[in-house]
């Protein structure tokens, strides 16, 4: 979400709002949250042993026509009552003489993000985006934390959120992220979980549990196909139904079924000729009809275009300001008989019955000291549990003994220079990009203090961590801020003990990783998709039409570093899949002695990466996205109309033609090989998974088992995966991953897993979508079962039959 894209009249609109409320806006009589105190008159609704949906059927009845149209609405910006040191624009202001609380909003989905407490000094659009946000933890980015392949380490990921949420008397979680990394240079891909639909469903479900579990509301988003930002405000997709069910609106339908989600954010985008937030067959007849949602849906922020389409088609709340529902245009609609009042009641029930769920009614807003110390260690344990080890040719760990090492990285790049989170630029810190999930963190570790930290923990505390910065001509630079030549640099390379090589892909909402050469965002520029080592733009959130896209020319320097030391370690920092060179690969010419990727760390990035480095934690992540090699994958292979679009009827119009074959289903209809598969990640340690058996269970189940040997001299974790192959009258892709299971053990140590695939699960694990029925079918035939440690190694572990 956010709302730096919007249309003319949008704005000026907003801007006109903004005016009003930058002069006092309204505080009327009404305008209060905090629960009646005891010599309140006590009111029905407010009896804690009521049910939520019986206290919001009390209360709705109860209110006048003229404040639930005002309760439809966020609230105009503006210094919150009950928090004068806050001035918010994320919130719906509440009613006290009904004992309504203020809800407060919040963005996600790497933390609490951009809140509603900005200083007061702030007015207008910096009530969104202004860096002096209430601070939080900056997490690693969600896709980080899917790479764990561990729905323990989501549940730590939503603790720290649900915790924090309630120190900074926070309501709404504007997350999980659960779209697809469909397109490798999507701009908002580190917000969400991956390429794959059980995998997000997965991770997305235990974070949307713990979140809840401490009183927030989570919102799933961004329903639907909302898998680019290029034209995201005006762009139409084109989805067939089959795709969508399977692919698009799998995570959802996991997180509304087994997570029992409170909120639902509709997206920006149109689907099937319809804006999102007025699809009334996806708002309304599948998410409510066929998944049984019972929570309350939420317009993007400007996403919603219309007064009675929006609120027919099944949205409950419109954010952030009240335009299309503002209380002049839901009395007109009204009164010329579009809408009824019950289907504004219908509204304020859903979102009603979930703040009485969530508590919301019965705490004070009232904030409190976050524990940074503990929230922080966290947050660098699940970045440990997260990293993908990708390449390893004897380097890593390094030693504890090293006494010179060299950190390298561009002039014009952040992540050998400072923590590395979503909009994080050169020379700014986190929570300024602007950025929906943008966390101004309480507190970063720069790489060069996060390797002296851990070797000073080792027993190493002389040891010399110098940083190199060379430009973008691979001519001068600085050591340790001093200037230096090119040969300065690969003079320090070469001395040093270690070398740790830093590059990676800024990303952020509002700009995929990609220039164009026309006006209109349609053409794409040749070559110049920035998920490569080399092509950068100055600041990611800015990378628009106009903008031009730099050649770093990291790719060289790489190669002369790796000349100059073959002990130099490739540490990635990414926002999805990064194109890889096979130059660096193994058996490359300029091979890297290893790669590490870390995706976007967040506030501990220093320790993160040190302590992998050095062995203090073993990686264990696996990768949530196929990495290509560099002009081998599905962006060189790609039309037009697939992306960026094309315009048709005037509107821009992007059409998902590939079908069910997105990341590794690409690769294997494609009969192509990746840099790295789907699914692959490497330890520290060694295993194997042998003996794997597939066996009919209770109700109509199977289970799935196999022995997982630590074969090597370490403690570590491995992650076995199980993968089926359809019939092929299903006319499925080869396969698609159906469960994981990451085990822990000690060197030598064996364990048994086993895995249960239950055919009428939320995530359809044999299931096909059949659109003239609506319905899920399991083909009938022979399915293949499959158990491995990525989705390209892989044992057949026997046949089950429909």
């Amino acid at each position: 979400m956010s709302i730096r894209i919007v249309e003319t009249r949008t704005a000026a609109a907003a801007s006109l709002v903004f005016f009003l409320a930058a002069c006092g806006g309204s505080t009327d009589s009404n305008t209060a949250s905090n629960p009646p105190k005891s010599n309140t008159p006590v009111m029905p609704w407010m009896n804690t042993s009521l049910s939520p949906e019986a206290r919001a059927a009390l209360l709705v009845p109860a209110m006048t026509l003229a404040d639930k149209e005002e309760q439809l609405t966020g609230s105009n910006p503006g210094i919150l009552p009950e928090l004068p040191q806050c001035y918010g624009a994320r919130h719906i202001l509440g009613l006290s003489k009904y004992a309504i609380p203020t809800l407060r909003i919040t963005n996600g989905p790497v933390g609490i993000g951009q809140n509603d407490c900005v200083s007061p000094s702030a007015t207008g659009f910096a009530a969104y985006t202004d860096s002096s946000s209430a601070k939080a933890t900056a997490l690693p980015s969600a896709i980080a934390m899917a790479a764990s392949f561990d729905p323990s380490v989501a549940t730590q990921f939503g603790n720290v959120v649900g915790v924090e949420g309630g120190n900074l008397a926070l309501h709404v979680f504007e997350a999980p992220g659960l779209n697809l990394a469909r397109l490798p240079v999507g701009g908002r891909n580190f917000e969400y979980m991956g390429e794959d639909p059980y995998l997000t469903g997965t991770m997305g479900v235990a974070e949307t549990q713990a979140v809840q579990a401490h009183g927030m509301i989570a919102m799933a988003k961004h329903l639907v196909a909302n898998e680019q930002e290029t034209n995201r405000m005006t762009i139409q997709e084109s989805v067939d139904d089959r795709t969508l069910h399977e692919l698009y609106m799998l995570p959802f339908e996991m997180a509304v079924k087994s997570g029992s989600v409170g909120a639902v954010m509709c997206s920006y985008n149109a689907v099937n000729g319809f804006s999102m937030c007025e699809q009334k067959h996806i708002l309304s007849d599948v998410l409510r009809g066929q998944w049984g949602f019972k929570g309350y849906v939420q317009s993007d922020f400007f996403a919603a275009h219309s007064t009675a389409p929006t609120l027919l088609a099944g949205m409950d709340n419109e954010m952030p300001l009240p335009q299309n529902w503002s209380p002049a245009n839901l009395t007109a609609a009204l009164a010329s008989g579009q809408i009824q009042t019950s289907d504004i009641d219908t509204a304020l029930l859903r979102r009603y019955t979930q703040m009485f769920r969530a508590g919301i009614f019965d705490r004070p807003i009232a904030q409190t000291a976050i524990n940074a110390t503990a929230d922080g260690a966290i947050a660098r344990q699940v970045g440990e549990q997260s990293a993908v080890l990708l390449q390893n040719n004897g380097v890593l760990p390094l030693k504890k003994t090293v006494r010179n090492v060299l950190v390298v990285g561009k002039t014009t790049q952040v992540y050998a220079r400072q923590a590395v989170a979503g909009g994080s630029s050169v020379g700014n810190p986190m929570g300024s990009g602007g950025g929906s999930s943008d966390v101004a963190g309480l507190y970063t570790v720069t790489p060069v203090q996060g390797i002296k930290d851990t070797l000073s923990n080792l027993g190493n505390t002389g040891v010399q961590v110098r940083l190199a910065l060379v430009d973008d001509n691979n001519s001068t630079g600085t050591i340790d801020n001093a200037a230096a030549s090119i040969a300065d640099v690969q003079s320090a390379a070469t001395s040093a003990d270690a070398v740790i090589f830093m590059a990676g892909s800024m990303s952020e909402e509002g700009a995929d990783q990609a220039t164009f050469t026309d006006s209109s965002g349609l053409t794409l520029d040749p070559g110049k998709y920035l998920n490569t080592l080399d092509w950068y733009a100055p600041k990611s959130n800015t990378l628009t039409t106009t903008s031009t896209a730099k050649n770093s020319n990291t790719l060289a320097l790489l190669r002369t570093i790796v000349a100059a030391n073959s002990n130099t370690v490739l540490v990635l920092k990414d926002s999805a899949a990064e194109a890889l060179d096979p130059s660096i690969l193994t058996g490359g010419t300029s091979a890297a002695g290893a790669i590490l990727e870390a995706w976007f760390p967040g506030e501990e990035d220093g320790h993160i990466v040190a302590n992998l480095l050095w062995g203090v934690a073993n990686p264990s992540g696996k990768l949530p996205v196929t990495f290509p090699q560099a002009g081998q994958g599905f962006m060189d292979s790609i039309t037009p109309f697939q992306y960026p679009g094309v315009t048709i009827n005037g509107s821009p119009t992007v059409t998902y033609s590939e079908a069910l074959n997105i990341g590794y289903r690409w690769y294997d209809a494609m009969g192509k090989s990746p840099a790295f598969p789907f699914g692959y990640g490497l330890s520290y340690t060694t295993f194997t998974i042998t003996n794997p058996t597939v066996r009919s269970g209770s109700n109509g189940t199977y289970t799935v088992s196999a022995v997982v040997k630590n074969t090597g001299a370490l403690a570590g974790a491995e992650v076995p995966q199980v993968y089926i192959s359809l019939p092929s009258s299903a006319g499925e892709p080869p396969k698609r991953l159906v469960g994981f299971q990451k085990v822990s053990l000690n060197p030598g140590a064996s364990q048994t897993i086993t895995m249960t695939i239950d055919p009428n699960a939320p995530n359809h694990p044999l299931g096909t979508w059949n659109k003239d029925a609506q319905q899920w079918t399991n083909p009938a035939g022979s399915y293949s079962v499959y158990v491995g440690n990525s989705s390209r190694s892989l044992t057949l572990a026997g046949t089950i039959t429909q």
